[in-house]
Order: C-alpha cells, then structure tokens, then sequence
C-alpha cells in the first residue's frame, strides 16, 4: 500500500464499468476503448494500490470483497471528477447556446414530463434544450441536430454515444377491442384478430418486418407512418399493434394483450458526432445525461 498514492485517478473509470457491467468487453464498449485496454488499466490500478479488486471467471468479472468495500468510494471521485470538469469548463468558456436534441416524437412528453427539461435549464442558465422532432433519422453528421436519443442498433461509425437504456416492445389492444373480440394468447393467435401495422418511414422498421416474418398472411386493417399514429388507431379499438411499452403502460385506454417480444428488443443511445463531443454546450448536456440515467430508464424502457 506504499504506493497508494500514486495511482492514476482515470484508471478508476475502467474499474467502474467492469463493475457496472460485468465484462470487460462490455466495459470497453461502454468506454469507447478495446477490451486490452480494460484489461491492462484494471490490473494496473491493482498493482498500484496493492489490493485485488476483481475476481475473474470464465463468466464475467466480480468485485472482491475489497473490491465491493472500495466502490462507493471510487464512485464518489467519479462524481467529484465529473463536477470538476463541468466547472473548469464553465469558467474557460461561457456556457450559451442551444443544445439541439433530436429523439422520436412519441417519447417528447415523457422526457418533459420527467422534469429532465426543467432540470436542464435550471442548472445551466445560458443553455436551452431546442427539441428536432421527427420519426426518422436525423443526419447528425450533417450538423442537422446536436445530439440523439436513438433506438436502434446503434452502428452509424460516423457517431460516437453510449447506451443508456433498453428498448422494449409490447402488443397492446384497447379495453374495448379486447372486449369485443377477446384477447389473444399466443403469438400464433394473433392471425385470428385484426392488426395495425406501419407505413410510410416506418416500412422498414424492426416492428414491420416482425409482423411481415411471425404472422405472414395476417389481417392487416390499417397503416400508419408513425408511433403515435398506430397508437391512435389502437386506442381506437381498430386492431392490435406492437408498440413500446413505455408509451402502450402509459395509456390507460389499452392493455398488454401479449409481453414484450424478445425479436423487437433494442437499446437507446445518447449519440453525437465526435467533432461535437468536446464543445462545452455538447459536453454539459452529456454529462447531465450521464448524471439523469436513472430517470431516463424509466422514461425511454419502461
């Protein structure tokens, strides 16, 4: 332990996420960094404290006891290096502007409703979160917006982001459809009821090839080019439609006829362009993300 002092504070961050995520190869994606890089910075961190931190298994890594013991620790100087940044940025720069967020329209009044706005705004007085609607992808390496709230699979190469949140979708039906014709039980019995499906820019989405995949020859009734317009057909007793589940829980008028299917499961990314990521408005916004995550899975998974 002679040497305690001397450890590099950054190798906490490597530690951090292995211990959030169980992997070091989850942590390296999580980091942005290869899983060597985890690795050598996690056992460096050992060597330099003189205590082992992690158990490794064939199945993933664990804290040690001490390992366990020290975390809340290390979470703290995270926190206290997070906060130190913020305010070293803004006295060398003058935090104004807007922070152009772009994310698909039915999620917009769960984020508001949680209060992230408000929140936003209350702590960076110069900055303004300016909303890009739309159900279609927003070219963020065209400048078109700031940063994303995306569902997907997250491969645009062009972006750098992190996952903040899984994506889960459900199949819902109105109280009245489900009274008029029952309620299926199965995926199989779906071919047996009356469906909504999507059009439009929504033609190749993961929820239209399902559909077209499990239920080839099913009754489609109606189509509509965007979430909330299959939502508005289904609250209106038309059909049933998957559906995320944050927005299908959230809507008194429907009932989860069958659970989330595993075929449509996702992830959210926070996602920018790498020439963005170090501008102070950018970077304040991400942090604040980062600092949020615990409300923001719940308003992006339900």
């Amino acid at each position: 332990m002679h040497n305690c002092g001397m450890f590099d504070w950054n190798d906490l961050r490597y530690l951090l996420a292995v211990a959030r995520r169980g992997s070091t190869l989850a942590a390296a994606r999580e980091l942005g960094v290869n899983q060597s890089t985890v690795h050598r910075r996690v056992a460096e961190l050992e060597r330099k404290v003189g205590l082992r931190l992690v158990h490794r298994h064939p199945t993933g890594y664990r804290l040690t006891e001490m390992g366990e013991q020290l975390l809340p620790a290390f979470a703290e100087v995270e926190e206290s290096v997070a906060k130190l940044r913020r305010a070293i940025l803004g006295l060398q720069h003058e935090l104004t502007g807007t922070v152009r967020l772009t994310c698909p329209e039915p999620i917009l009044s769960r984020i508001v409703a949680s209060g992230f706005v408000d929140r936003f705004h209350d702590r960076y007085r110069g900055l303004r979160i300016e909303f890009v609607i739309s159900d279609r992808f927003v070219d963020l390496a065209a400048g078109d917006a700031d940063v994303a709230f995306r569902s997907g699979e997250g491969s645009d190469e062009r972006l750098v982001g992190r996952k903040i949140a899984d994506s889960t979708w459900a199949l819902y039906a109105s109280h009245d459809y489900v009274e008029r014709r029952g309620q299926p039980h199965s995926i199989e019995d779906l071919l047996l009821h009356d469906l909504i499906g999507f059009d439009g820019l929504l033609e190749s989405h993961r929820a239209t090839r399902w559909l077209a995949t499990a239920l080839p020859g099913a009754r489609i009734v109606a189509r509509n080019n965007s979430v909330l317009g299959v939502l508005s057909a289904v609250k209106s007793g038309l059909g049933i439609a998957p559906l995320p589940t944050p927005i299908g829980d959230g809507e008194g008028e429907l009932v989860q006829v069958l659970p989330p299917v595993q075929e449509l499961a996702r992830a959210w990314y926070l996602l920018c362009h790498p020439d963005q990521r170090t501008t102070p408005r950018v970077s304040t916004f991400i942090d604040f993300v980062v600092e949020e995550l615990p409300i923001l899975r719940r308003v992006l998974g339900g």
